[in-house]
């Protein structure tokens, strides 16, 4: 039966909250031979639940790599309501890997797009530097060896802040892309989100808050913002990358595993 079709007719909308570590996945979007986010949770959901079809609507794609600690989904399905929530996400839970976890599940509007919606993201990107971390450190932290001047990071930082054409902190743009972006906050600050006594004794995270991003766009951001540490990139370069006139290549992008979508806001 086509998904589509039935969908036009009646159907039945949730909004699912979703917390998950990316280590292991190929990213968000379903691919063909890929292990991602959004291929585990279908899987998971065809077998708690075989009689029923179900679509995903994410609110956002994260890369490879990349975690959440709060990220929302829309779940559509034609077929019937589900009756006993807190139940279904015991199941969902019960049967999902163990890193990710469905936190809450409430009812939506049918007729409302995730994707459309307006809201406001909040993104972490966790980092240490000088020494090289224990192993257990890589899925939480990007960990970069060199030396880096973070005093200057973090005045460069709040550079990124306010509106800014960031096409030089992309990847293949498409020609509708909107590469001007506002960011109401970016702040470099030691790292008080995540601990683990297996962390180095100082790390460091990048917060980035703002209504949508571009695809690599806070890992470039963080890239920039390595080089500009290391001594390879000064500021007036990060400030002429921001004009809507220059092109200039930013050419490191900052591993995923460092970046958190910390939370995110609808309006």
């Amino acid at each position: 039966m086509n998904f589509t079709r039935i969908m036009n007719r009646k159907k039945y909308a949730y909004l699912v909250w979703v917390q998950y570590l990316g280590f292991r996945y190929s990213g968000w979007q379903k691919q063909p031979g890929q292990k991602t986010l959004e291929g585990m949770l279908l899987k998971t959901l065809k077998f708690i639940d075989p009689g029923k079809q179900y679509k995903i609507l994410g609110a956002g794609r994260t890369d490879a790599k990349v975690s959440a600690l709060k990220m929302a989904f829309q779940l559509l399905t034609p077929v019937a309501p589900i009756e006993d929530l807190p139940a279904f996400v015991h199941d969902f839970n019960k049967n999902l890997p163990s890193d990710i976890r469905i936190l809450e599940i409430q009812e939506a509007n049918p007729e409302q797009n995730i994707i459309q919606n307006a809201k406001i993201k909040e993104y972490v990107y966790i980092f240490s530097y000088g020494t090289k971390n224990h192993p257990f450190c890589a899925p939480f932290m990007a960990n970069f060896l060199d030396e880096l001047d973070l005093p200057l990071m973090k005045r460069a930082a709040k550079i990124f802040e306010g509106t800014h054409n960031f096409h030089n902190f992309t990847a293949r743009i498409q020609p509708n892309t909107k590469v001007t972006r506002t960011i109401d906050h970016c702040e470099i600050t030691e790292n008080k989100e995540l601990t683990a006594n297996f962390f180095p004794k100082k790390s460091y995270l990048l917060s980035v808050k703002g209504a949508g991003f571009m695809r690599y766009q806070i890992r470039m951001m963080m890239g920039a913002l390595v080089l500009l540490g290391k001594g390879e990139l000064d500021l007036d370069s990060l400030e002429k990358a921001l004009s809507a006139n220059e092109k200039t290549l930013i050419p490191y992008v900052a591993p995923g595993s460092g970046l958190f979508l910390k939370n995110m806001k609808f309006m």
